[in-house]
This record gives C-alpha cells, sequence and structure tokens, in this order.
C-alpha cells in the first residue's frame, strides 16, 4: 500500500495547530453569533414568494411535464415545475423563478451547481475528450488515483483504524472498490462481508467457506436506516413504506435499535456476518449515534467476528465537517469498512467502498465487478472534488459556516415551543428540525418551496437542511428567515 502521503512530524505539527486555529475561529464565531442574534423571528417571508399551482406560462415548463407523464414512470412526487439551469447554492427553473436549494440534489452537489472548476476544460471537458470509459478489463490512470487521495486523507484525518493526526504511519492501509451509487456501494460492502463471513466460519471450523450450510450469513441493521433501495440495500432498509410493497425481501435480517446498549448482545450473534449503520442517519431522521453506543457495537461485532461497515453516503466527505463523521471519535469506534457516494463526484455519478487491508484479501479477481465502476470520468471528477475539499481553507469554512447554521437554528425551538422539539439534530453542514406533529414537515417543505427555498423531509418528524458544503452566510440567513416565516405560518 502506497502511503506517500502521510504527513511527517512536521505537517503533522501544522495540521494540529491550522486545526486549533480553525476551531478557535469556530469558537469566536459562535461567540459573536450568540451577541448578534435577532430577539425574534424574522417576519420578511410570511407570505409566498410564488404561486407554484397557476399553469405554467413558458410554453416548456407544460411540453416537459406533459412529456414526463406520457414516458417517464411514476415513481416520483414532484412539484409541477422544471428546473433548466443553477449556479452555487441556486437553481432557476423554465418560468424564470430563483430557489435557494438547501438540499443540494439530497446532499450531492458539495461545491453547489454549475462549478466553473469542475466544468472547466482540464477537468470535464478534457476528461471527456480523452477517455471517457473502458471497462475495468484495463487499466486506467485516474481510478487508482482517487483510491490513493480517498485512503492517504483518511490515514492522516482519522477514520477506519486510522488515528487522525497520527505522526507515524499506519501498520496496515486500505483498498477501494468503486461502483456507480451509494445503493452499489452498499451492496458491495454486503457481498465483501458475506464472503469474508463465510471465510471466518471455514476457519475456525475446519468446514469450506463455500458449504450451503455455513450459519454465519446473518445481516444485522437498524431502526429507521436508509441504505438504498436495490433488493439486497432495501433488505437492510428497515422503513415500512419502503419495504413493504417488495417483500419477500434477502432472508437473514436482524433489525435493532440505534443506540440501544442492551440490544446489541441479542441482535448480534455468533451468526452475525456483518453490521451496516449509518453514524449519523439521514433520510431517517438526522439522528446521530452516541460515540459510546458505536464503541459497544465495535466491541461486540470484535466479539462474533462480525463485519462492520458505516454508510457515510450522506454523512461523509466533509458534511459533518470532517473527512467521516466518525473521523473525530477513536480508532475503537471504527468500522472494518466505509461506503460513500453523494458528494464525490458532485454530481456525477460514483460510489465507493473502502476496506481495511486486514479483510481485503478474501477478494480476488472475479468475486466482484462492475462495467461502469471506477471510469476514468468519475475519477477525474472524485479527484478533483475531493482534492477541493479536502483542502484546509475549504474545511475551516465548513465549520465557520456550520457553526453560523447551528448559532441561527438554536433559535427555533425557543420561539415556536409548540411547533418544535427542543433539540437540533445533527452535526456540521446535517441539520434536522424536529417537529411534535408528524403533518408539518410536509407543510414546511412546501411552504420553503413557494418563498423560494428548497429543504427535505427525514423519517416521519424532521425537516433537513443539507445545503452545499460552500453554502455562503448570507444564503443561511436567507433560509432560516424563510423557515422562520413558514413556522409562523404554521401558527395561523
Amino acid at each position: 500500500m502506497r502511503l506517500s502521503r502521510l504527513p511527517s512530524p512536521v505537517a503533522t505539527t501544522r495540521l494540529r495547530l491550522l486545526v486549533k486555529s480553525t476551531n478557535a475561529r469556530v469558537v469566536g464565531l459562535r461567540a459573536r453569533n450568540i451577541a448578534s442574534q435577532p430577539s425574534a423571528p424574522s417576519s420578511r417571508y410570511l407570505k409566498s414568494t410564488y404561486d407554484l399551482t397557476t399553469t405554467p406560462e413558458a410554453p416548456i415548463t407544460a411540453s416537459t411535464l406533459a412529456l414526463g407523464e406520457q414516458y417517464l414512470l411514476p415513481v416520483y412526487a414532484r412539484p409541477p415545475f422544471v428546473l433548466s439551469h443553477g449556479r452555487g447554492s441556486w437553481v432557476w427553473d423554465t418560468e424564470g423563478r430563483k430557489f435557494l436549494d438547501f438540499s443540494a440534489g439530497i446532499a450531492v452537489n458539495a461545491l453547489g451547481h454549475a462549478d466553473p472548476g469542475v466544468a472547466e476544460v482540464r477537468v470535464l471537458q478534457y476528461q471527456a475528450s480523452t477517455l471517457l470509459h473502458t471497462s475495468n478489463v484495463y487499466h486506467n490512470q485516474l481510478a487508482p488515483k482517487l483510491a490513493e487521495l480517498l485512503v492517504t486523507l483518511t490515514a492522516k484525518e482519522g477514520g477506519l483504524g486510522f488515528s487522525a493526526g497520527s505522526s507515524s504511519p499506519p501498520k496496515t492501509g486500505a483498498k477501494v472498490f468503486f461502483a456507480n451509487s451509494g445503493t452499489e456501494a452498499n451492496e458491495g460492502a454486503l457481498k465483501i462481508a458475506r464472503k469474508i463471513g463465510k471465510d471466518r466460519w471455514a476457519a475456525a471450523t475446519g468446514g469450506k467457506a463455500d458449504d450451503p450450510a455455513c450459519p454465519k450469513t446473518r445481516i444485522v441493521c437498524f431502526q429507521n436506516s436508509f441504505h438504498g433501495r436495490s433488493m439486497g440495500a432495501l433488505s437492510v432498509t428497515s422503513t415500512e413504506k419502503y419495504q413493504a410493497p417488495f417483500r419477500p425481501l434477502i432472508p437473514g435480517v436482524d433489525v435493532g435499535k440505534l443506540n440501544d446498549y442492551e440490544g446489541l448482545t441479542s441482535v448480534i450473534s455468533n451468526n452475525t456476518c456483518v453490521v451496516i449503520v449509518e453514524p449519523v442517519q439521514g433520510e431517517g431522521g438526522v439522528t446521530v449515534a452516541d460515540e459510546r453506543w458505536l464503541r459497544a457495537l465495535r466491541k461486540r461485532c470484535d466479539e462474533t467476528g462480525a463485519v462492520l461497515i458505516y454508510d457515510e453516503i450522506q454523512c461523509g466527505l466533509y458534511r459533518t465537517g470532517t473527512l467521516w463523521a466518525h473521523s473525530v471519535l477513536p480508532a475503537d469506534c471504527h468500522p472494518d469498512m466505509v461506503t460513500m457516494a453523494k458528494p464525490l463526484a458532485n454530481g456525477y455519478p460514483i460510489g465507493a467502498v473502502m476496506l481495511r487491508d486486514s479483510i481485503a484479501s478474501t477478494m480476488t479477481a472475479g468475486t466482484h465487478g462492475t462495467t461502469f465502476g471506477g471510469s476514468p470520468m468519475a475519477c477525474a471528477l472524485g479527484h478533483h472534488v475531493l482534492s477541493r475539499l479536502s483542502s484546509p481553507p475549504f474545511i475551516a469554512r465548513v465549520k465557520e459556516t456550520s457553526a453560523y447554521l447551528e448559532g441561527r437554528l438554536e433559535n427555533l425551538p425557543k420561539w415556536f415551543p409548540d411547533i418544535l422539539q427542543s433539540n437540533i439534530r445533527g452535526r456540521g453542514l446535517i441539520r434536522g428540525l424536529v417537529f411534535k406533529n408528524e403533518a408539518h414537515p410536509g407543510q414546511v417543505v412546501q411552504l420553503a418551496r413557494e418563498r423560494g427555498v428548497f429543504v427535505l423531509t427525514a423519517g416521519t418528524h424532521v425537516v433537513r437542511l443539507v445545503p452545499s458544503l460552500n453554502v455562503k452566510m448570507d444564503e443561511v440567513d436567507m433560509a432560516v428567515d424563510v423557515l422562520e416565516g413558514c413556522l409562523m405560518g404554521l401558527r395561523d
């Protein structure tokens, strides 16, 4: 494993000083936020900015909607307008209306829409005109380059058994498998873990790994999880509305409860081959897994020989302010594998599994594959995006903006105690407002859209905020001002 980019002692000292300086700036910003907080909710957005129920004026809008109704499978409940272009955190529709996208394409557009760096000649245009696709029958230059960046950043910043800021080279490295989406990444991770479970059972019993009698095949997931919509990923997405139409699903799945200590012993057994969990649940309600519980989970997996997967498809890649949501945790809370996708190429399809060397050896030629995964185009874009997201000034800005957003949001439960629960969920730039009435999140999403802001629901009681990671302070102000107007509208 090539780890030439690991920091020297001098570089590590500089990194620690930078982190200390950044943290001090965040603390200072938070203090300024508190001092300058508004004393009452904004009344700028009590009325709708756009009437989204009127007949479209632009012919292209009506024709596009009609064409979609005729030819597209109707699996999405979408509002009746058509987006045409975007820039940064903003998008416009074919009627000329402008919206602040505080959903970032469901936590995908880390650098916003139409980012010039992504689109410029030396990345998107250059790669499209040089080598777009080769399949995995042949090597390309970009896949190992992106894999190296993922591993070396993880070794430097923490995660997957690496301690953040360590000046000594790790004893082991990691390997990466590229896919095309988060669902595919989770499917691949589950498949790898199933093979590891069989190998471990065979080693312990003297049996054969391909023996159909091998009992070490069970999978553990957790309530309110979301891991994808293909049959395998759906089987560990333990939400009734997603699973019900498609049962029977893959058998042998046991469901635990996030942050439930007592349940770990019963739900994870010696027959468990893999446990998959989101350190911060996204779709399920922006619920954060406790550090102490993740440590207990790691310990239980070690006791039973189960592989531990962290699904960081939504919460990873600096969404929480660090490379991984688990980067800030001690190594005894870390997983064996981490899955990623959404922001890695800023909207171009890509997914990946990163796993420790200690378990990667189970996968040999022919045991897994993909036609499109790891293409030159996807990896060129991924390397460009990740290089920018991981720059110290960018990380510092994410932390500052996160602190500012948190300061604004913390007022809302105080001003609207009859509507909101007291806690603001999440970390960094993945946040959730928790409502007391489960009818309200959907209403707020609609009200915000009418006022020119896109937000999302999460679970049954939560409105989710996942803006682009380069969102600006004044854009945070507008989004929260709009939410305040929406909450006042719920009182009417």
